[in-house]
């Protein structure tokens, strides 16, 4: 009889797109990827820092609540609560990982393309 070495998943933190949450990210990903990806992945799933404020595009599909990481203006030049979001994630991630990597829908998308560089910052 082989000895076979029982690996960890690798444990990764999703973040949900605006005016969304992580049960919408959730449900999305466990609806449309095989069954042979996600039982080799620990997929945790974080809400956002802050409610939505007025109306979600997914609100004929989910019910509510609904979360965003941070806010910005129209033409995407100018944001709100962004240094705040990124402290809210990594005070999550410094009191429940390790985490093995990052997975991001639209907004979550540009937190996960952000976060590895501002690490480099502190």
């Amino acid at each position: 009889m082989e000895n076979q070495i029982q690996l960890e998943k690798p444990r990764i933190l999703c973040l949900h797109g605006s005016r969304s949450s992580g049960l919408i990210l959730r449900n999305e990903i466990q609806n449309r990827w095989p069954e042979t990806v996600l039982e080799k992945l620990d997929l945790v799933f974080l809400n956002g820092a802050y409610p939505v404020q007025g109306k979600s595009g997914v609100e004929e599909l989910y019910d509510p609540p609904y979360y965003e990481w941070f806010q910005a203006n129209v033409d995407f030049s100018e944001f709100t609560n962004f240094e705040e979001c990124v402290a809210y994630i990594e005070d999550y991630m410094a009191n429940n990982g390790p985490f093995d990597g990052f997975l991001g829908f639209s907004q979550g998308a540009v937190l996960t393309a952000a976060l590895p560089g501002m690490q480099n910052e502190n």
